[in-house]
Order: C-alpha cells, then sequence, then structure tokens
C-alpha cells in the first residue's frame, strides 16, 4: 500500500510515520506513506498556495493550480488510485470505507486548509470527498492521519495478528465486548468467571452477548442495523431491562 499525502505542512506527519504500529509497518516495507509539499508546485513567484476568494468573505482559499499540478505530477509517478480530498462537506468515514481503501494498492490524500479549496481543482483531479465527523479542524492532516492509521491495520503483516481486525468495533456491526488482563481482581473489581473457565462455546457466547449489550447501551442507532437473530435481540433488550 502506497499513500501519498499532498500537504503545505508536511512536518506535521514526521512523528507519526516514525512511531508505533504505523512507524514500524513503514520501517518493514508493508506501507509507504509520503507527504507531499503542494508549495513547490505553485508558479508564483514567492510560492504562494492561497489567495482571497471571489465574492469576498473571511479568509483565504487554496489555489487550484499547484494542487492540480502536484496531483498530475504523482500520476505521472504511478500513483493511479483515488485522489481523496479531506473535507467536513464529504461522506462520513467508516468502517466499510476503511475495509474498501484498504483493498487499493495506492491513493493521493489532498489535505485542504484556510477556508477551502478553489472548486476547479476539485472538479479536475479529486474523486472523492472523505469526513470525518459533523465538525471543522484548521486542516486536513490530522484527518488524513487518521485515514493513514485506520487503513495501515487491514495491510497483511501490519499487524502482529491475522486476526486482530476480525472482533474489533464495527466490524461486525457491533461496538467491542470488554476486555480484561492480568491481575485477576483489581480494587474490587473482578475478571468475570466466564474467562477464566477455559470453555471457548461459553467464552465466545459471553463475548457475543457484552457485543450486543455494550452496542445496545452506546450506540442503539447501530444495535438497529447491526446483523443478529431475532432471538438475540430480544435479550439483548430484555438484560437491558
Amino acid at each position: 500500500m502506497k499513500i501519498a499525502i499532498l500537504t503545505i505542512f508536511p512536518e506535521m506527519f514526521e512523528s507519526v510515520l516514525r512511531s508505533s504500529i504505523l512507524g514500524r509497518a513503514i520501517n518493514e516495507g508493508l506501507l509507504t506513506v509520503t507527504p507531499c509539499d503542494i508549495r513547490p508546485y505553485s508558479t508564483l513567484k514567492h510560492k504562494n498556495t492561497d489567495d482571497y476568494p471571489f465574492g469576498g468573505g473571511a479568509g483565504m482559499v487554496m489555489l487550484a493550480q499547484p494542487i492540480v499540478d502536484a496531483v498530475r505530477d504523482l500520476r505521472a509517478q504511478g500513483y493511479d488510485g483515488p485522489c481523496i480530498y479531506m473535507s467536513p462537506r464529504g461522506k462520513t468515514f467508516n468502517q466499510q470505507k476503511v475495509e474498501q481503501l484498504a483493498k487499493l494498492d495506492n491513493m493521493i490524500i489532498l489535505c485542504g486548509h484556510y477556508e477551502g479549496v478553489d472548486q476547479r481543482a476539485l472538479d479536475l483531479v479529486v474523486d472523492e470527498e472523505i469526513s470525518l465527523g459533523d465538525f471543522v479542524l484548521t486542516g486536513g492532516e490530522l484527518a488524513a492521519m487518521t485515514i493513514c492509521d485506520a487503513v495501515a491495520r487491514y495491510v497483511p503483516g501490519v499487524l502482529g495478528s491475522a486476526g486482530s481486525t476480525d472482533e474489533e468495533s464495527f466490524t461486525n456491526g457491533l461496538l467491542e465486548y470488554p476486555q480484561y488482563t492480568r491481575p485477576r481482581e483489581f480494587e474490587g473489581l473482578e475478571v468475570p468467571e466466564v474467562l477464566l473457565s477455559g470453555d471457548h462455546a461459553k467464552i465466545n457466547k459471553w463475548r457475543r452477548e457484552q457485543a450486543l449489550d455494550v452496542t445496545l447501551r452506546m450506540r442503539p442507532d447501530l444495535f438497529e442495523t447491526a446483523p443478529m437473530t431475532d432471538k438475540e435481540r430480544a435479550a439483548a433488550l430484555e438484560r437491558r431491562g
């Protein structure tokens, strides 16, 4: 998986790309993430990447020319995957989109700034707009980092266990069940007895029930659409009281 990130602040990615699982994946050659500075593509004397908006209004708008030329340069380098613009007006990022993007060989992520990007750049080179949610950030860099981190987890070899993504939140339409580790007792709270039983059938049944209960309590909207039998739904509602 190769990801190119178009940004006017490439230095923001230095720590993220060197740390934790993402950093290890890059070091092992499982993933390539390249922050690409948009500024050198500007044809203006001072390498400006923004200007005042036509029609007036607060703030500045990112110029079309540097963005379009940067994307076209990446296309010439072999980046034939989608160009994604991180935008609050885009479709909300979710687990389904994570798994879809993880199947790609490569993609380009465009980080907007200021009051946004000249629409002509979006019309010419952007394939899709994605939002993290109904809020606004100062720029697209943090959102791009989130995309990289979420997608990287589905690249083969990035996580230590091939099954690490199988039962986590959202994968099966439910939130994840509670997890416990040592010690067995902490400040009067004990690990549920079933997890110490060694009976994997009972453990799986408990985890399924817990996932249903947690989802019903924390995200009833997900519970309504999650795949489950009528018996499971009725039992979860009964446990809730």
